[in-house]
């Protein structure tokens, strides 16, 4: 009769797979088990952050394209802005108010750094808040690509470990082998489920970030237009 070496009676447990393992094999599987829980959290951090963000920046390009006061949208966000595409926002305005005080800010000759000033501003905004959004993204690929490596790692070393004690015993029933074998495949296994949730969240992630990058550029492009002419009709 066949022998299950991962339940049953006679058997071993996923349990008794990782305690009956060499203390290397053993550092291997806690390792990936805790890239995996950190790569859990990341996915679950990011999904509900995005979400987030695209629901907030859908309220606030309602306000901003509403036809009211700019200004007065300026002045209820002020120092509180709570996503990116009212950082941006708060950002030009801050550029445009110090710059129009400044005494000849709308000759020609000045138009131009003006316009360049604020741009650069909404620039540096975006680069700021996508460093913020993005972070834990390396992590995952690095999940992804490393976790099967080491889960792989864990095998060869198990694998190893097994034939040693066969060897030793002279026993190649596969009661003696199957358990050693088991204990090592199962460090793959964990590498595994480690990376595969990893790889499909990264890409994914960075599709969705791509293209929340993507809006928040359109945006300061246009608001950039916006302002660029209302200085032409400052004069």
């Amino acid at each position: 009769m066949p022998v299950d070496v991962l339940s049953g009676d006679g058997g071993l447990s996923l349990l008794d797979l990782f305690l009956k393992a060499d203390f290397v094999v053993k550092l291997v599987m806690l390792v990936l088990v805790l890239i995996s829980l950190w790569c859990w959290a990341i996915i679950f951090e990011k999904f509900l952050r995005l979400g987030r963000l695209k629901r907030k920046a859908d309220i606030f390009e309602d306000s901003f394209w509403s036809g009211g006061s700019l200004d007065d949208l300026y002045d209820r966000i002020d120092n509180r802005p709570s996503d990116p595409m009212q950082t941006i926002f708060v950002s030009a305005m801050r550029e445009w108010r110090r710059g129009s005080a400044l005494p000849n800010s709308t000759k020609d000759g000045l138009k131009a750094s003006f316009q360049q000033r604020i741009e650069r501003s909404m620039d540096l905004a975006i680069l700021r808040e996508m460093v913020s959004i993005e972070k834990g993204l390396n992590f995952l690929a690095t999940a992804s690509s490393a976790s099967p490596f080491i889960g792989l790692f864990g095998t060869v070393w198990g694998i190893m470990n097994a034939f040693t004690a066969i060897a030793n015993e002279g026993n190649t029933n596969l009661t003696v082998v199957a358990p050693g074998i088991a204990e090592a495949l199962f460090a793959t296994a964990l590498g595994l489920v480690a990376a595969i949730p990893a790889t499909i969240a990264y890409n994914k992630f960075s599709n969705d970030l791509n293209r929340y990058a993507g809006r928040l550029e359109s945006f300061a492009g246009e608001y950039s237009t916006i302002l660029s002419r209302q200085l032409d009709t400052k004069d």
